[in-house]
């Protein structure tokens, strides 16, 4: 592989979903979702593109593709894990750079997937992840929003629901003061972004942790990394990322959306 494509997306996949049942086989522009996932992958040039799933029905679903499936055990708790394991069966080599793609981003820009692997090439962290400005003081506040605050090379301090980092003059004033200013005193609050790129290796390694009491607290798996010492490189996205699919609001939303234009390359 050129260093372009010098990077594996793997896409976990599970049919299991509370708010959407079969949600990487729903259809979505008369195809299964986690395929328009696995094209997004492609369309940033990864150089392998996998789905690691215990699903029989996903695997079928993928068969007449170009798409790698692995199968995995039904027991993991999350898709590192899962990717964990779909590294150890494939053999992939410690150093090799692996995007962590949620099965529920068919319109993830490809601009961004290859943000995340260029992250983790360019520094020393075994882990790297995105960002992007939030847009406004409610999405401050939103406990919904996962913010993240770095030091000065860029790696992360801390992951959080609450409105990190605290602009305590400003606040002093009131929310209502700050209610149109998405950076307030001059801070630059940056939401988190849900895609992640490790080296194989690291995956392993993090699936072996024990899981912490920030990562308990916060409901934020990224935490335990932090509170074992790993470090997370952290760079803006090039692009926005569009919310993913987790509802059948989403769903119709992104039947919209594809209908009425295309994606980037």
């Amino acid at each position: 592989m050129n260093e372009a494509a010098n990077f594996i997306v793997a896409i976990p996949a599970r049919h299991g979903s509370t708010r959407l049942p079969g949600k990487p086989l729903r259809l979505l522009g008369g195809e299964p979702l986690i395929l328009h996932v696995a094209r997004r992958a492609r369309a940033a040039g990864a150089g392998r593109v996998v789905v690691a799933t215990d699903d029989e029905r996903i695997a079928a679903a993928l068969r007449d593709s170009d798409v790698e499936v692995c199968m995995t055990r039904t027991d993991h708790q999350s898709g590192s894990d899962r990717l964990a394991e779909c590294a150890l069966r494939l053999g992939w080599p410690d150093d090799a750079p692996v995007v962590n793609l949620q099965g529920d981003e068919p319109f993830a820009p490809a601009a961004g997937i290859r943000a995340v692997a260029d992250a983790l090439r360019e520094d020393d962290a075994p882990m790297a992840t995105l960002a992007t400005p939030v847009e406004s003081a409610a999405q401050w506040f939103d406990p919904n929003c996962v913010k993240v605050v770095c030091d000065l090379r860029g790696h992360a301090l801390y992951f959080s629901r609450a409105p990190v980092p605290w602009a305590r003059d400003a606040l002093a004033r009131g929310r209502d003061a700050i209610s149109s200013q998405a950076c307030p005193d001059g801070i630059t609050v940056l939401r988190h972004i849900g895609i992640y790129a490790y080296r194989a290796g690291f995956l392993k390694t993090f699936s072996s942790l024990s899981p912490t009491p920030l990562e308990r607290s916060e409901a934020l798996e990224q935490l335990r990394a932090l509170e074992h010492g790993h470090a997370i490189a952290v760079r803006i996205t090039p692009e926005p990322f569009p919310p993913g699919v987790d509802t059948e609001e989403d769903l119709a939303r992104a039947e919209r959306i594809l209908q009425g234009r295309g994606l980037p390359a």
